[in-house]
This record gives structure tokens, sequence and C-alpha cells, in this order.
């Protein structure tokens, strides 16, 4: 346990790293799968009084897990359960000398195929256990036969719907569009195999016939977008081969901006829009970005302004954050039924319903990209970086993924951007290493007899390359009968990442203030049953008694609260952003749960004078963290702040004239302020080693913007130190004084 005082430099608080729970052998990496409590309970009666969501986060293709062995049991297939139709794994039982195996899921006694026997070791286990990645690893991907395939593999299919509309024009955002789906090109997955079709609209629908057969593409305009929609263009001519359309294509881009460049229209025709390339990609699917400015005014589903702060505080409040309009969710089902994973690009300059154009890409297992108010000069890079990382990743084509528990226990949720069939299948259109799936555990029965418990995920994709895989991730948790071992075993990171994604959903069907209020509740819960069963081993009355596994949940919580996704009303986070900002967490891993709650916040003027250089263990050497309190800023330093998504340098009133020249290359404070480009100084060089270091592990380009203390762009600073006291919320001291005092009732 952890015993707090009153001294807030005591306090628990994130180090440079994550904290990751111990491998255990057999079992899969925590960066691809890790339970909220590495014990499970027993009962639902113990999983009650444990307070905290029961359950795991799944990130099956995380990109910085260890690599995953390739395993192909050619046309022998693979071997499953019957019953049950777990994969071979490392928690098998062998019983009559290696001939049958026993289901560590389901209990039932299987046969070992013949051309797959193995005589036994005395240790029980076959004699090749360890030549089989299958039965020594806890993660491994098969090849997949026939019998996975309900159709020829598909090739990568990337289609682009530009709205091209005056407004989007003018902000650079379609040049910024074309000059990097130009330069990526050579870059797409796939090979040969590639196709790629384009759209663009205004108040109209532009289509574009890019036959290998033409010299040029021709543009046909359908401005009709009354009744029911068509394709002008034969859906072969409209989606392409990428090689061999090549020079139409490459055409195409060239003269796309010289033809926009005077469109006078201000309308948005998007929803038509979606039903033609509906109609063109259903019968392949495939990747369909979605780049919006103008709100949908013309066509089919028509938004309009919904943001109406009167709502904040009663009974109608969710409703601004869910869509009003069933076309979007309709059209999403469609879209998932027919493999069209669907990424949305946000760069309008106002509010155009997020909350309703977000569901496309929840329900395809998509992305939600916002650049509010996008100005060429400023976003262009940031644009760029986000979209070439988009089209060139490694990306799984026409995916499921399944869950699998153990006898008397299941899958109660799943939470994340995904369609649900048949009450525990998840469809994924698309997906890629960049997104995490929740999922809650129940219980079945009323006690798992059994003293371990299983769980194992399985995404079955198609690859880039034209493979049909299955990704395979076992692990194994011991099942206990006292809540001691679960506060022995607790993750808090995971528990952390969970309860995030719960307080979104809540959020969603609940004012903020109840959500919030759900989240200070959980916490609370937990730390009662913790000090009712060992509060008399820890006779100290002014200090607060946190389980070690759980020491940084209430700080955690208390970010969450404090978080775009549920801070405030009307007033604190425009209603688009907040519902880009849930969206985004909920496909977030756990490190980047973390790091966006609580920020990573360095002190740039008393960095280590190697910083950014990778040290002789092979590890970038970083600044030491600073708490997230304006009590710990010096008004004469400056301080680089990253959650992941942005970076915000702070700079204070009294910063030295020397540092200010070193970094920024400026006289004064007054003087315009930026750290790049780098600076001819080594103050410089290392931050922006710094900078380096820490993108390169991103999946989003974070801009770097900067913030002198007093000014009035500091209001969008001091959210983020929340670990002080704001209108409506407590500073962290206050809120660990509220648990003590809550859980000494």
């Amino acid at each position: 346990a952890t015993d707090i005082g009153v001294n807030p430099a005591e306090f628990p608080r994130p180090g440079s790293e994550p904290w990751n729970p111990p491998f255990v052998e057999g079992n899969a990496d925590p960066k691809y799968m890790r339970l909220t409590s590495a014990a499970l309970p027993n009962s639902a009666a113990l999983k009650a009084r444990w307070g905290l969501p029961v359950g795991g986060i799944v990130d099956p293709l995380n990109k910085d897990g260890p690599p995953v062995t390739l395993v192909d049991f050619g046309s022998a297939g693979i071997v499953r359960c019957r019953k049950c139709r777990t994969y071979i794994n490392p928690f098998v039982v062998w019983t009559d000398g290696g001939r049958r195996f026993r289901c560590n899921l389901c209990g039932t006694t299987n046969e070992v195929p013949v051309d797959y026997f193995c005589t036994l070791g005395p240790d029980g286990r076959r004699r090749d256990h360890n030549e089989r990645p299958e039965l020594s690893q806890g993660s491994v991907e098969y090849v997949a036969s026939q019998e996975y395939m309900v159709r020829a593999p598909m090739p990568p299919v990337y289609f682009f719907l530009i709205d091209v509309s005056a407004p989007a024009v003018a902000s650079g955002s379609v040049d910024s569009i074309i000059q990097t789906i130009k330069s990526t090109l050579d870059n797409l997955p796939g090979d040969t195999r590639t196709q790629v079709g384009f759209i663009t609209f205004d108040s109209s629908l532009q289509f574009y016939n890019l036959s290998p057969k033409l010299q040029a593409p021709q543009m046909l305009v359908v401005t009709d977008l009354e009744g029911e929609p068509f394709l002008p263009i034969p859906t072969e001519d409209l989606i392409v081969n990428l090689a061999e359309a090549r020079h139409v294509v490459d055409a195409f881009l060239e003269t796309l901006p010289t033809i926009i460049a005077k469109n006078q229209s201000a309308d948005s025709a998007l929803g038509s829009a979606l039903q033609a390339v509906h109609m063109a990609m259903s019968h392949l699917g495939g990747k369909l970005l979605v780049f919006q400015t103008t709100m949908p005014n013309v066509g089919a589903a028509r938004l309009k302004n919904r943001d109406n702060a009167t709502l904040y505080g009663t009974d109608r409040e969710h409703t601004l954050r869910n869509p009003e309009d069933p076309f979007f969710k309709k059209m999403a089902a469609e879209c998932s039924r027919v493999q069209i994973c669907v990424d949305v690009f946000s760069l309008s300059p106002s509010y155009t319903d997020l909350a309703s154009l977000s569901t496309l890409c929840k329900y395809t297992g998509g992305q939600m990209y916002y650049y509010p108010g996008f100005q060429a000069q400023r976003d262009s890079i940031k644009l760029n970086k986000d979209l070439t990382h988009n089209l060139t990743r490694e990306t799984g084509w026409e995916a499921v993924m399944r869950i699998r528990c153990s006898k008397g226990l299941r899958i109660s949720s799943f939470h994340g951007h995904f369609f649900i069939r048949s009450t525990d299948l998840l469809a994924l259109p698309a997906v890629d290493g960049d997104k995490a799936y929740a999922v809650q555990i129940s219980h079945e029965e009323n006690i798992v007899a059994s003293s371990e418990a299983y769980l194992q995920c399985a995404l079955l994709y198609t690859s880039s390359s034209g493979e049909r895989r299955i990704r395979v991730h076992t692990m194994k948790a011991p099942v206990v009968s006292d809540l001691g071992e679960m506060y022995k075993t607790a993750d808090g990171p995971a528990t952390a990442a969970l309860l995030s994604r719960l307080a979104v959903e809540k959020g969603l069907s609940s004012r903020l203030e109840d959500a919030r209020q759900a989240v200070n509740a959980r916490v609370l819960a937990v730390l009662k049953e913790y000090k009712s069963l060992y509060g008399i081993n820890h006779r100290m009355p002014n200090k607060l008694v946190l389980p070690e596994g759980l020491k940084m949940v209430p700080l955690y919580a208390l970010a969450l609260t404090k978080s775009k996704a549920l801070r405030g009303g009307a007033k604190d986070v425009g209603v688009d952003e907040r519902s880009v900002v849930g969206y985004q967490m909920m496909a977030m891993g756990v490190a980047e749960t973390l790091r966006y709650l609580y920020p990573t916040m360095y002190a740039l003027h008393d960095m280590p004078d190697n910083c950014g250089n990778t040290n002789a263990e092979g590890m970038v050497v970083m600044p030491t963290p600073v708490a997230l309190a304006t009590e710990v800023l010096d008004h004469r330093g400056v301080y680089l702040l990253d959650d992941g998504r942005i970076f915000i340098c702070w700079v204070g009133r009294g910063a030295p004239a020397e540092v200010l020249e070193g970094l920024f290359g400026a006289a004064g404070v007054s003087d315009v302020l930026s750290l790049e480009p780098q600076q001819d100084s080594e103050i410089s060089k290392s931050a922006n080693r710094l900078l380096a270091a820490l993108r390169s592990k991103r999946e989003l380009h974070q801009q770097c913007f900067v913030v002198r203390q007093g000014e009035p762009m500091e209001t969008h600073w001091l959210p983020y130190l929340v670990e002080d006291r704001t209108q409506g919320a407590m500073s962290y001291t206050d809120f660990l004084c509220h648990l003590h005092r809550n859980t000494s009732k």
C-alpha cells in the first residue's frame, strides 16, 4: 500500500514511461492484451465489492508490441477446439500420451490430428513444445486456409471524397490534400493490387473516369440530387488499379487544382456524395477518406446547427453529443456490411455537427481527424503527416474479431469503434496498429469453480499483400476468492483506460456532471472497500491509504473529469471538439490514454545536455517530468507540455534573455516565439531533438504552439494543469482530501 500525507510533493504521479505489468510465460505481451486486474474475482458478489470495472484493453496489432511469429499449418488446417473453436495455445492440457488435448476455455477433450501428434515429455508437455510457436508463445499469427474466406481476399482500396466548396478551396485544404496524395501514391500498401478512386463535391457531385484506356481523366457532373443516387460512370472506371491507370491518376491530380480554383459554390452535398460512393465501393469495400469543410446543406442528410448552450444541465444535454439524423448510422451500418471503413477529416472553420459525422467512423472502425478552422500556412504540415501515416501504415482489411472467455465468465460489453454482429463478433472493415478496444468481463455462473481463467482474442483479416491471416492472443489469469489478491495484482493504467471509455459513453446518455460523478463514485467505492479490509493495518488518521497498483487511479480519475471530453459545460469546450476528443479516447491504447489524461511537462530551461540523444542502453535521454500544477512553474522558466496530440510551450514572463535567444532566436518575450525551426544553439538543438523523439512514436503529428504567461492565449494552457483547482473542479490536493474524508466515514 501507499500512504499519502498532505505534502503535494509526495503525491503519486506518473514517471517518464508508463508502468507495464510483468510478463507471464505463455501469455500475450501486455502491449497486446492486459487486464484491469491480473487476478479475476471468482464470483459476481466479489466483483461487485471491487467497485472498479473488471475487464481489459485489447490492442491486437499494436505497432509497439514485440514481433509475432507467423505459423502455417498448410492444407492440414489450424488446430482448434471442436466445440468452442478456441485456437490451440500454450495452456491446453495434453492427455492420452499426446493423442488428445483438453481445451483450456471450455474443457472439451479433442482428438489430435494424426499429422500434428507428438509424444509427451515427463513434464506433461509435448516434446516439440519449444519448436512450435503456437504452443510456447502467447501471440501467434496463422496463415488462414480457404475455409476462412467468404470471397477472394480483397485488394487495398483507397477512395477519396473531397469537399471542393469555395470555403474549402480558399482555406488551402484541397491543395494540401492533393499534394499529399500525390506524394504517397508510390508508398501505398498492396503493390500492384492497390486500387484508387475520387469524387469531389460542393452543391453538385463531380465524378472522374480514370480508365487506364484514357490518356486524360474525364469529369462528369451530377447536379440533380433529388431521388435515388446514380453513377454516371461504370464502377470499373471510377475505381481503378493504380499501377495500370497511374498516368491518368497523375493527370487528374495535376489538373484538379486548376479545375476547382474559381469555384463559387459555398454549399455541400456530402450526404448525396456518401450515397454515391457507397454504390461505387459496395462490390469491393476498402477505405473511404472523407475531407469535409462545409456543413452538408443540400441533397441527402442536410445538417443544421444544433449547438444549444441552454441544454447543458438538462435531461436533453446528451442529445448534443449524439446524431440527430439517423442517416449517418444507417449509412455506417451499410458501409460496414460491404467492408467500407470511413475516415473523416474535418477542416471546418465553424460548427459542423461532428457528433453526427463521427458516426460514420464509429461503426466502420474508422478514424476522426480534426483541424478546426484549417489554414494551410499553419496546418498543412500536420494534415500532410497525418494523411501520409493513414495511407502508408500497414492495414488489415475485411476483418472480424472475437474475444473468448473460459467457462463461467463472459465478455459482457465491448467499447471502441466497430459494428457488432451476432452478439460477440466485431466487424472491422479496416484495422491497424493505432486502435485499441476494451471489454468488460462478467460472470455466467455464481461461482467460477476453476482456479484459472483464460481469454483469447482472434483477429481474422486480409493483409495488404492479399493473404488471409488470423492473429491470436491468449492469456491466463488466476481466479481468486480474496479481494486482497485483486488489490495485489491491480493494473492501475489499464483500469484508468477502461474507466475513461465508460465515462465517455456515460456522457452520450447522461449529463456531463453525471458522468463526472460516476467516475468519482467508482474511485471512492474501491478505496472504501480497501480501507474496510486493511484500515486496521494503517492507523494513520491524517493519511490516505491507496493500494499500490491503484495509487495513480485517483489522479487519472481527476484528470478524466477535467478532460475536454467531460469537463465544464457549453463555455468550456465546443461541442464539436468535445465529440472528437471523446471519439478519439474510445480508440486509444493504455499509454495514449494516460498521456492524454495527464500530459507530460518538461522544463526546457533545465534539460540534460544530451537530451533527445540515444544513450548507451539505446534509450532516448529525456528531461525529468514536472507536476502539472501552477505552483511548480517558475516565471523565469520555459516548459513544454506533451499530451500525445499537441505540444504547448509556456514561456514565463521573466525568462532570461539567454534562454529566449537560445531557444527562439528572440530578443524578448514580446517577440514572435517559435521552437521551430531550430536555432544554432545547444538548448534549441536539444529541444528540437526532444520534439522529434516524441513525434516519432505518435500516430498524429503534433503541432507546437507557444503561449506567454499572462497573455489571453494562456487560457488554452491552464486547463492542462489538472492538479490545479478550477471553477467547479477540485485540485489534486482537495480531491485526495475528499477521498480521505469519505473513506474515513
